[in-house]
């Protein structure tokens, strides 16, 4: 707690220069809430969701406060009361471990209180200066206005939701690349056993949020069903259910060679990863990529160094050129389907294990949300949507990706049978306590195979930082949505 009286102590000068700043407009404001947040992060140290949170309320209540001050001593006993606040949670997020949620809980609920009350009372405005400012409503007189419903629909259309022209476009350039690998493959290696590559994820399924800057491509193999067999990952030695194994079989009837990925064998099984290491060669290290940038009008070259298949797109085909433009990433993914099981060869999900598969549950998810969201015209791929553009766009919630926030709306679906639009803003804020639960638990397990638990890639200081965010939210919600 040293840091934090040095810090008070230096807020006590830091003061002074404010009154004085005040008195030359609102540049004095914003000192201060610079000087916040930079003590902010020394008291908090890691604990950025913690900043995020607390200080964010803190500092809001601070605005609408020396907004108001009708003098400067009322100024400096609010900036008290504010780092008062911000001392209450001085500690590491990690404290949410040792059992005191109930006091975190007490003052965020009292912060936000307050704040709700500051927020509704408007400002004595003669008539001059609203004649003067007819468009000068201020962002505080909004948030009082509109309810968590309203939020949240402005939230999705302004913020998760896509323009129809960014995502024709995106797909779009998709397609051509898809088109141009489809053609080389079958040109240079035409005894390749591929099916039809076509595009798939999120920007398909319109689940894609915030900016269209990814898609998938597609690229199945064709296996022979008297040659290969498709084993479940917990018949395998690995024992995971995600991590499948693809073996040949009937080598006394079929030698090997009698099938064209017979070549990418490893002990026996056919190898995700000595795939994947063909296809890099095959395709990113051979294509005449300079020659497709300038068919195609824009920059096309591969992304090295990553484990997986990548493509970067960007308008202009000048090397050298930059763009405001945002870049679109198209992936590559080989794959198996089998029923409805499909394989991806992905050995960054998958290692060190060469020959395993993943199980893919990415297409039973998002069938499932579709066909519970026609059964009753509910917002569940809509509250998705929400979920993933707030954990996308808050750093202390950027580890949690799409699949646990799937899972997390399919377990709620059972049960909660109302997920009519004008529920939105319940749902969300019952996804936000659930999600908490799921933290303090550790363990978050997949609506398709209870074995798998979705939080297991989370380190403790991220789950942490997470969960304190998410405490913020719930007296709070609409941080998450600033």
């Amino acid at each position: 707690m040293y840091v934090f009286y040095l810090s008070e102590a230096n807020h006590k000068k830091e003061v002074m220069n404010f009154q004085g700043s005040r008195r030359r407009g609102e540049d004095g404001i914003s000192m201060v809430i610079d000087f916040l947040l930079s003590n902010a992060r020394l008291v908090l140290g890691v604990g950025g969701a913690a900043m995020l949170g607390i200080a964010t309320l803190a500092v809001k209540r601070l605005i609408e406060r020396a907004g108001r001050a009708a003098d400067d001593e009322k100024v400096e006993q609010k900036m008290a009361e504010s780092w008062e606040e911000l001392s209450l949670v001085s500690a590491s997020p990690t404290l949410i471990k040792k059992g005191i949620e109930g006091v975190v809980m007490k003052h965020v609920a009292k912060a936000a209180q307050q704040q709700k009350a500051d927020l509704c009372q408007q400002p004595q405005i003669s008539s001059l200066e609203v004649q003067s400012k007819p468009e000068s409503k201020s962002k505080r007189l909004q948030l009082c206005v509109l309810s968590l419903q309203e939020r949240l629909q402005q939230y999705y259309h302004t913020r998760a939701a896509l323009a129809p022209h960014e995502v024709k476009r995106a797909q779009s350039l998709a397609l051509d690349i898809c088109t141009e690998i489809q053609g080389f493959l079958h040109s240079r290696h035409p005894d390749m056993s591929l099916g039809e590559m076509s595009l798939g994820g999120s920007l398909l399924d319109d689940l894609q949020v915030v900016s269209a800057d990814h898609a998938c491509l597609l690229v199945p193999l064709q296996l022979e069903p008297s040659l290969w067999r498709l084993v479940p990952g917990e018949e395998t030695l690995l024992t995971h259910p995600l991590h499948w194994m693809v073996r040949r079989v009937n080598l006394e009837y079929f030698p090997r060679g009698r099938s064209y990925w017979d070549r990418y064998l490893v002990g026996g099984y056919l190898s995700a990863e000595a795939v994947v290491n063909m296809f890099n060669k095959a395709v990113m290290e051979t294509i005449n990529w300079p020659s497709i940038s300038s068919t195609m009008d824009c920059l096309v070259r591969p992304v090295p160094g990553g484990p997986d298949l990548r493509l970067e797109i960007r308008p202009g085909n000048e090397t050298g050129a930059e763009s405001s433009d945002q870049p679109l990433f198209i992936s590559m993914l080989p794959l198996l389907r089998e029923g409805d099981v499909v394989l991806t060869a992905q050995p960054e999900l998958t290692s060190p294990w060469v020959n395993a598969w993943h199980l893919s549950l990415y297409p039973w998810e998002t069938q499932r949300l579709a066909q519970l969201d026609t059964a009753d015209n509910g917002c569940r791929r809509q509250t998705l949507k929400i979920l993933k553009a707030v954990c996308r766009l808050n750093p202390a919630l950027r580890s949690l990706e799409a699949a646990p926030l799937a899972n997390l709306i399919l377990h709620l679906s059972d049960s909660e049978s109302d997920w009519s639009e004008n529920s939105l803003d319940a749902r969300f804020q019952q996804c936000i306590t659930e999600l908490i639960g799921y933290l303090e638990q550790g363990a978050l397990h997949s609506y398709f195979k209870p074995a798998v638990n979705l939080l297991s890639g989370l380190s403790e200081d991220q789950v942490d930082q997470m969960g304190f965010m998410l405490y913020c939210a719930v007296s709070e919600p609409e941080i998450l949505l600033i």
